[in-house]
């Protein structure tokens, strides 16, 4: 079970991608899940539907638009390459970016599950006391939801160590650069005798998935009791 120096890199990258994945994410995810829970307006149905695309679409028609879209001859990508020299296909960038649109409706929909658990009248007592919406929102309805964020930032995390379909059709599998470890694990079945690196990455990652969804319900349910205690 001792890994070798590539392994090892493969690892990190993952870590990495996934990450700045969660960084990348989690304060729109947080203000999608705002507005879906305490908004009402046109077109509502619709951004719900978009922001839960892609957990019913194939990552790989994900990680394709992504790369029509950000390509170095997309509508997005040309221009960012052209006056700014950002490149986003076939990078870490790239791979983030593809693990941050993947995990964004699981961050979505946990802190939209922990705002509508927000007692609303701890916020109407708050308005009568004269805080202002800014001010409800900082000290009273972002500790309720803190759970929530907490949850789902931890759960987008691990979900961005196996993500593969989109990272490998808009980043591609480039050894050091985009090689998470569900890439390596599928260069390793490809290769004839790689049957012991793709067990080992195998075992990794199913460790690291494991320990990220633990986390995230011991973090759910401490949080929960300290709210609790606080309440």
């Amino acid at each position: 079970m001792i890994l070798q120096p590539e392994e090892w890199q493969a690892v990190r990258l993952s870590l990495e991608v996934a990450t700045r994945s969660v960084a990348l994410s989690l304060a729109p995810a947080v203000a999608v899940a705002w507005l879906l829970a305490r908004r009402r307006f046109p077109g509502r149905a619709l951004l719900d539907a978009l922001v839960h695309l892609p957990l019913v679409v194939p990552p790989v028609v994900v990680g394709w638009g992504l790369l029509m879209l950000l390509g170095i001859r997309g509508p997005i990508g040309a221009p960012l390459h052209a006056w700014f020299g950002v490149r986003l296909v076939f990078t870490t960038e790239g791979a983030a970016l593809a693990t941050a649109v993947m995990s964004f409706p699981l961050i979505v929909r946990a802190v939209r599950l922990g705002l509508e658990g927000v007692d609303r009248g701890l916020e109407q007592a708050a308005a009568t006391l004269g805080a202002g919406r800014l001010d409800r929102f900082v000290t009273v309805t972002l500790p309720l939801m803190s759970p929530g964020i907490l949850a789902g930032a931890v759960t987008a995390f691990a979900a961005g160590l196996g993500e593969f379909g989109a990272v490998i059709t808009f980043a591609s599998n480039i050894p050091g650069e985009t090689q998470t470890l569900p890439l390596a694990i599928y260069s390793a079945t490809q290769t004839p005798g790689g049957e012991a690196v793709a067990a080992r990455l195998a075992a990794v990652s199913f460790t690291l998935a494991v320990a990220g969804l633990l986390l995230a319900e011991v973090i759910a349910r401490r949080m929960g009791r300290w709210l609790g205690r606080a309440a």
